[in-house]
């Protein structure tokens, strides 16, 4: 019987090829459909002919490096992007995560670590993995905002405002939990389906990008405000 998730395909763009053949190899194994390719230029010559579920981008790489790649795939479309990078520190991570990629990845990493974050990542996008059970709205409402959550749409009084799949998986958990504070941890289970790390501040760095799209003012925010020592809040009346 054929892997469920042989429908998904895989791109890895790094310059190491021993990398490459390592986590082609491994990745098809698991039942991915995986390309691999050297630098960003292959990158935009393999994604005309070929669609790509995830991609999987160093950071490091000759010509145009990673981020500048990241940010130009995100003013194209919701490109899923895991970035993987010797480069590990806080400050990498964070500009990783707020040029929009879904998650960060430093090396050297076990690759069934990074197993574990393409099905995250997958899971959410195809919303097989529903936060709450228990919400029935397909559009749920805040202040002058609706969140459809069958298109996967954030509308203004009709007009659309884009979302990541991060920043939309983030906005639904905190419309179906409106008015209960939500640690950092709690987030992170719920939307990434493993545990924090004491360094790791994607929450913090989706929220802040969150904050941009929905707030009069994300210095004062109304809606997702901060719970200091305890975690977020979020209010619908923005009251």
């Amino acid at each position: 019987m054929a892997n469920k998730e042989t429908r998904y395909r895989l791109l890895v763009v790094d310059d190491e090829a021993e990398l490459r053949s390592l986590l082609q190899r491994y990745l098809t194994n698991e039942g991915y459909q995986v390309a691999a390719v050297e630098d960003g230029a292959a990158m935009t010559r393999h994604l005309k002919t070929h669609h790509a579920d995830l991609i999987i981008l160093d950071l490091m790489l000759p010509g145009e490096d990673g981020l500048s790649l990241a940010r130009n795939l995100r003013s194209q479309g919701n490109q899923p992007i895991i970035i993987i990078s010797a480069r590990g520190e806080e400050l990498d991570r964070i500009i990783g995560l707020e040029v929009g990629a879904d998650d960060y990845l430093p090396k050297p990493f076990n690759p069934r670590e990074l197993l574990a974050r393409i099905r995250a990542v997958l899971r959410r996008i195809n919303n097989t993995d529903r936060p709450v059970a228990t919400a029935e709205e397909s559009a749920l409402e805040f202040g002058p905002f609706s969140l459809d959550v069958d298109k996967y749409r954030l509308t203004r009084e009709g007009n659309e405002i884009p979302l990541t799949h991060g920043e939309f998986t983030l906005l639904r958990v905190f419309l179906e939990h409106s008015g209960r504070v939500l640690s950092r941890d709690k987030l992170m289970e719920i939307t990434k389906g493993y545990e924090r790390s004491h360094l790791d501040r994607s929450i913090d760095v989706c929220v802040n990008r969150l904050r941009r799209k929905i707030e009069p003012n994300p210095s004062e925010p109304i809606f997702l405000r901060t719970i200091w020592g305890a975690g977020y809040l979020f209010s619908r009346s923005g009251e």
